[in-house]
């Protein structure tokens, strides 16, 4: 258990694709930090077993589907009342470069990274208006700010995600609506995304290694809970002054 950041407990949040890594570390420490949690995923069953084990609520949910979004946003209301945050975490990651990525691979890609988070983006607002104001969190990469050429169309999705984050923060705050709209920008972190692509384009099975620990140390790899208390922050109300803003979660990488 972790100390609770101020601000946190008795928020209701939502957060999507929160079946399996950096979802599940932000569903599960919102919710040891006092959260009413709502996981959403299309994965049902393991997120269904999840969040019976955490303490959250589960839905079904394609992010890509407008419709969707407008029962879950419905759902929520009817159970809590309001919504007070909204993590925008589903995601694909195709690996493909400019010249092998498919249309397929493309629309797929930005259905579930721009689609979905303007779609999610759309509905929080709403409520959130409607009962006083929130914070989003839209999770962004790194991708988004150097480029990865194996990772064409995420990188490109990632990158709008960014520019729609500062979008919706100023048009937030220009109305005074009491919403703030933050992107968290991870690098590489322990999640099963990073061990695909360390298999797929370095041939390195770090689930394999006697020392995984050592071997993720080495490797300059973070842990979902370094992400995790970076979306709580921003979630919290003593992030209250933040807006806008690009955090990014990368030892330093693109820096150097």
């Amino acid at each position: 258990m972790v100390d609770a950041v101020s601000g946190i407990a008795g928020k209701v949040i939502v957060v999507t694709g929160a079946a399996s890594g950096l979802g599940l570390a932000d569903a599960r420490l919102l919710t040891e930090q006092g959260a009413q949690v709502v996981m959403t995923d299309i994965d049902v069953e393991r997120g269904q077993m999840l969040a019976e084990e955490i303490g959250a609520m589960f839905l079904a949910h394609d992010v890509s589907d407008e419709a969707r979004w407008g029962q879950v946003m419905g759902e929520v209301e009817a159970k809590y009342g309001g919504l007070d945050g909204l993590v925008n975490n589903a995601g694909v990651a195709h690996i493909a470069n400019i010249e092998t990525t498919s249309l397929q691979v493309w629309r797929n890609t930005m259905a579930i990274h721009l689609d979905g988070t303007f779609f999610g983006c759309q509905a929080a607002i709403k409520l959130m208006k409607a009962t006083g104001g929130g914070s989003i969190v839209n999770m962004s990469s790194t991708a988004a700010l150097i480029g990865i050429p194996s990772y064409l169309a995420y990188s490109a999705a990632k990158g709008g995600i960014r520019s729609m984050t500062k979008a919706i923060a100023i048009h937030c705050r220009r109305e005074t609506l009491n919403i703030r709209c933050n992107s968290v920008h991870p690098g590489s972190i322990n999640t099963p995304m990073v061990h695909h692509a360390l298999k797929e384009l370095v041939d390195v099975d770090l689930g394999a290694m006697e020392d995984q620990e050592k071997a993720r140390v080495s490797m300059g790899i973070g842990e979902p809970d370094d992400v995790a208390h970076m979306v709580a922050y921003l979630l919290s109300d003593v992030s209250k002054h933040v807006t806008g803003a690009e955090m990014v979660v990368d030892n330093g990488d693109t820096v150097v």
